[in-house]
This record gives structure tokens, sequence and C-alpha cells, in this order.
């Protein structure tokens, strides 16, 4: 994919009800699962223990589903950038669902379109994404999710 490039703040809050951007693909690592347990402590054997979960419900170890969401801001970084803000900020999440198990060695992509945008103190714009985390070759996604996010200038 080509990473899509605004200029301003206002030039992405212009995109608001459209499919922004589409990230390239990225593969779920034992490792990346792994660390992802080590950080939050949680442990469960259907995500490290590769030998058992290979007898378990899914065949094989799994990513977390917080793992996958924790991509967002991984998905939104290689998909687009506003040429004209100097960070952004993680303000929350509206609605989460994870539909398909991510298996160690799939791999996902972001889809993002821009449900809102509002202007914020300090030169800042607040956004509504919905985020489609697909799972490469699963005709459904692995998580939607409404994030909010702030920009700023």
């Amino acid at each position: 994919m080509t990473k899509k490039t605004f200029q301003t703040l206002q030039d992405l809050a212009a995109c608001v009800g459209q499919e922004v951007a589409v990230s390239d693909w990225i593969t779920i690592t034992q490792e990346q699962v792994n660390q992802f347990a080590d950080a939050t402590g949680d442990h469960q054997w259907i995500h490290i223990d590769v030998e058992r979960a290979k007898a378990g419900p899914f065949g094989g170890p799994i990513a977390h589903g917080f793992l996958t969401l924790s991509l967002l801001p991984k998905l939104y970084e290689v998909a687009f950038e506003v040429v004209e803000s100097r960070m952004g900020v993680n303000y929350g999440l509206n609605r989460v669902r994870f539909m398909t198990p991510v298996p160690v060695g799939g791999r996902v992509r972001g889809r993002m379109k821009l449900l809102g945008s509002e202007p914020i103190p300090n030169d800042g714009l607040q956004m509504t994404w919905e985020t489609t985390i697909e799972l490469e070759g699963s005709p459904k996604p692995a998580c939607v999710a409404e994030s909010v996010v702030r920009r700023y200038r």
C-alpha cells in the first residue's frame, strides 16, 4: 500500500464519512505474543504454550485480543501521516469487538474510516475512527474498533 499524506489536520478532517487509508499487512509472531503476555501478565496457554495450543480449540497459538487492539497506533502510522501535526494521543474507545482469533503467523491490516472530527483546544482535532482489522484469508475481521484519537498541530 502507499502511505497517504495529508498536509494539515483540516485536510484530514475533510474526509469525514470516508475510508481514509488501508495499512500494509503486519505478521503476528510468537515473539510478539510472548512479549505481550509478559507485559500484561496474561500467560494463558492458548497464547504462549505452542504445543498445548496445537491441540486446543484454535489449532495453534493465537494473539491476545488486546494485542490485536494495541496495533491501532502502528496501523495508523503505516497507513497515513499528517505533515503539520506534531503528535497524536489515544483518547479512548467507544466500542470494540473481537470477531476472529488471530493465529500466530497470521497477517492483519487496518482499514480506517473517519467517522467524526471536531476541533479541540491547543490547536488540535479530536477524531473518531472506525478501524476494521482484517485477518488475511478470513471472511470476518479479527477486530472492529471505534477509537477516539486527538492530534495536535
